[in-house]
């Protein structure tokens, strides 16, 4: 599984970053990009769908593996 953040559509809630840490980080303006190149690790799945549900902005999404 991967996750992508919308750099255009995030609107820096920080939801992301607050529910998964481990997935998330939050740069000076408080943007958030996915980590790791947004492959989510064994185990997070439940954590990357709890931030993807919980984004106001729709800014984060699943995308094709490659």
């Amino acid at each position: 599984m991967r996750i992508c953040v919308d750099a255009e559509k995030c609107e820096g809630h920080n939801r992301c970053f607050a529910l998964a840490p481990e997935l998330f980080e939050v740069d000076d303006l408080g943007l958030a990009k996915a980590l790791n190149d947004g492959r989510v690790p064994p185990g997070l799945e439940d954590k990357a769908d709890l931030a993807i549900a919980n984004c106001p902005e729709f800014a984060i999404r699943i995308v094709e593996e490659d």
